[in-house]
């Protein structure tokens, strides 16, 4: 008899963009230049100067998430190389976030609220063709990225694409991945192959369907495979410790970890914000791992195009078996808010784009795209959506970060919707400055007076409060405040007993408990069915 493979539980895998993590605004073509210019660069070459400086910083634990890159002395000469390559393999990258400087400083001094067709002849040379200059209504100046046109040029290079396969120990230890290049070392191996290859549908699917060695050998035979780590080592004969249980009836919800939210019924499975985290001994009852998602996942709803909520790292290992993924429309080309359903259709994705309040059926119920403020620094960014589920007669309203800044939004919200079942929101209320998320796309110095007043905010006690009285929900649900120890590689949080956001976190569980509304504080693992 053939022996048969699966994929370890114990796997995982960084999607690297020269050699960096992933994460959303790595993928457009000009918003990956400005970050691999100014970021990636910064930091890299701060490391080559100061490399015993960074190495003590990054065996702190409270530094963990600061601009520290956690290489070792003996990955030096390698990051030297990665500089060199930006600037003899890659120059396009210093190029373009040159000329979208240039773009801006120029489009800054047209203050005379005149025609700005003659500016055309001025566009920097690596942006023409690739932007429309606009006016608004106010005569201010400014431009639009044709992003759909940047995927197809030269730009958007998918051979800068790999993934780095690793084996999860005991301790969860991961470097924190937005500071470090990821480099091939004797505990990773480094697969080259871009993400919308069809290799990795066949790869990750081998969670829960196994391969024949035949079949493995054949997926990773002519790949450059860099690193310590072999093929064989990523696979074992033994079947995942647990299996997916099909919902017989009723509506359940079910918190897969961070932002992630399964909701099911016998007819369909919603999946929100799905970030999995693999299985090992010690967390083996805490997570819900890969082995126990529905073997096909109807839909995937995205909120925003925060790192922690579209992670390339879940999203890949679970393409096989979705069916849409549904996200919110962008604001057309501009710099800070890039297209989530471009981004997603270039990894093969089947991709939906929706405005505030349209609506998508389902069988026995609907989707509605509900509006999201705040969170992303007072930036003028549309790609960001709360989800209205209504599934087999049960009403969940799921808000991730948004904030209340606006009241009366919700009281016409539930003039539409009525009362809810399930209030599922986050109250990760102290969040970092926006030039954390957004720093490396602005073109000029950000006074230290706006980033602490602009900061990627979340809810907080008072502001939930008035949700609560608004839509009178029967169960309520506090989630994505990075609590979990296996994720501390991409929030970068440990909270103590004075944590702001704990402090407002007790303050909701008490006012709930006190007026008999069942609520929650979801870590770790956490299913039930909705009354």
């Amino acid at each position: 008899m053939t022996k048969q493979y699966y994929l370890k539980e114990n796997v995982f895998i960084n999607p690297l963009v020269n050699s960096w993590y992933a994460w959303p605004y790595l993928l457009p073509p000009v918003t990956f230049a400005m970050y691999a210019s100014k970021t990636h660069k910064r930091l890299m070459n701060s490391f080559v100067n100061n490399s015993e400086i960074h190495i003590m910083a990054s065996q702190n634990s409270e530094l963990v998430g600061g601009e520290f890159v956690d290489c070792s002395l003996e990955q030096v000469e390698e990051v030297k190389q990665l500089l060199a390559n930006l600037d003899e393999q890659l120059p396009f990258l210093q190029e373009i976030a040159n000329a979208v400087d240039k773009l801006n400083s120029m489009l800054m001094q047209h203050n005379t609220g005149l025609c700005i067709e003659a500016l055309y002849e001025q566009i920097p040379e690596p942006l023409k063709g690739y932007v429309e200059l606009n006016m608004d209504l106010y005569h201010q100046p400014s431009f639009r990225l044709i992003e759909g046109l940047l995927y197809k040029g030269p730009y958007y290079r998918k051979d800068l694409q790999s993934i780095s396969f690793g084996l999860l120990n005991e301790d969860y230890k991961r470097p924190f991945i937005f500071n470090t290049p990821i480099l091939p070392q004797s505990n990773n191996l480094l697969v080259q192959a871009s993400f919308d290859s069809d290799i990795w549908d066949d790869v990750f699917s081998a969670r829960t369907t196994p391969l024949t060695e035949e079949k493995i050998r054949t997926l990773f035979e002519d790949r450059l495979l860099k690193g310590g780590l072999s093929v064989e080592e990523l696979f074992t004969e033994e079947a995942p410790s647990k299996r997916h249980q099909k919902v017989a009836s009723g509506v359940k919800f079910t918190y897969t970890g961070h932002a992630g939210l399964l909701i099911e019924s016998p007819d369909v499975s919603v999946l929100v914000d799905p970030i999995i985290p693999s299985r090992i001994q010690s967390n083996h009852n805490d997570v819900v791992s890969f082995s126990e998602l529905p073997d096909y996942i109807d839909y995937v709803l995205i909120t925003h195009n925060h790192s922690d909520h579209v992670q390339f790292e879940t999203l890949l290992q679970l393409r096989h078996k979705i069916g849409k993924v549904i996200v919110p429309t962008n604001n057309g080309g501009s710099l800070a808010d890039p297209s989530l359903k471009l981004i997603l259709q270039n990894l093969n994705f089947n991709v939906v784009a929706v405005e505030d309040m349209e609506e998508i059926e389902l069988v026995g119920g609907r989707i509605i795209a509900l509006p999201f403020l705040g969170e992303h620094g007072d930036l003028n960014i549309r790609s960001k959506s709360a989800w209205f589920v209504e599934i087999a007669g049960k009403s969940i309203f799921v808000g991730a970060d948004s904030v209340n800044l606006e009241s009366a939004l919700y009281r016409q919200i539930k003039e539409y919707v009525g009362n809810i079942d399930v209030l599922a929101i986050g109250m990760e209320c102290v969040g970092a400055p926006y030039t954390w998320c957004y720093g490396a796309l602005t073109t000029s110095t950000v006074s230290k007076e706006i980033k602490e007043s602009r900061r990627l905010n979340g809810s907080d006690f008072d502001k939930v409060r008035v949700m609560l009285d608004i839509f009178k929900p029967n169960q309520m649900f506090i989630y994505a405040l990075g609590i979990e120890p296996w994720f501390r590689y991409f929030m970068g949080l440990e909270y103590t007993e004075n944590s702001e956001q704990l402090i407002q976190t007790n303050m909701m569980l008490n006012y709930c408990r006190d007026r008999g509304v069942s609520i929650e504080l979801l870590e770790g693992k956490y299913s039930e069915f909705i009354e």
